[in-house]
């Protein structure tokens, strides 16, 4: 297969692999209402911890996991290094637009621990840390996850190069992540008596 066609052909199984929103599914099997009406509204790990307790948080966290890596580990088989990022973003995009799900899904942090885990495994223990730092210091989960994801930007900078395409690539998927929790950050400049709000 040519290598464009590779490309294209990789960021439509990302894409679609990322529309499949385990949260929403999983609620659904069981029951439970749809954790888009809940709390946040994002059917993510830390809605679903809300919502539906830790197990289920754990459960929705390693599906969103694995099959990050899934699509990583098919990235890495078919392409160059330079082009990974962009694989990465289209997943993300899923995620954050599922075609499955009305175009209304999570903010792809788990997702891209695990995309990131699989090119960088050790950018993505040292996100953990991270991570664990910063909620232990501020106690909101959606700047552990800005900690975390900056962390991984890293990571995949040191793996995929400073290549224009690559690079590119890797700074979009961090801007969409953060762009993607504008909601908690006018929500958290609002309690903090910014201005702005």
């Amino acid at each position: 297969m040519d290598a464009h066609l590779k490309f294209i052909f990789l960021c439509g199984v990302a894409y679609l692999a990322g529309s499949v929103n385990f949260a929403i599914l999983l609620y659904k099997l069981t029951g439970r209402e749809d954790p888009r009406t809940r709390f946040s509204g994002n059917p993510g790990t830390t809605n679903v911890y809300r919502t539906a307790g830790p197990f289920w948080a754990l459960v929705v966290f390693l599906l969103d996991v694995g099959r990050s890596i899934a699509v990583a580990f098919l990235a890495l088989w078919m392409i160059g290094l330079s082009c990974l990022p962009w694989v990465g973003l289209t997943l993300i995009i899923g995620n954050r637009y599922p075609f499955f799900h009305g175009f209304q899904g999570g903010k792809g942090v788990a997702n891209y621990f695990g995309f990131c885990g699989a090119i960088t495994p050790v950018a993505a223990g040292l996100s953990i840390l991270a991570w664990g730092g910063v909620f232990a210091l501020l106690r909101v989960p959606f700047l552990s996850s800005f900690s975390m994801v900056a962390v991984l930007t890293v990571g995949m900078v040191q793996a995929c190069g400073t290549g224009p395409m690559a690079l590119t690539g890797i700074i979009l998927t961090a801007l969409f992540i953060i762009v993607s929790h504008r909601s908690n950050l006018k929500e958290f400049f609002r309690l903090m008596g910014n201005p702005r709000k």
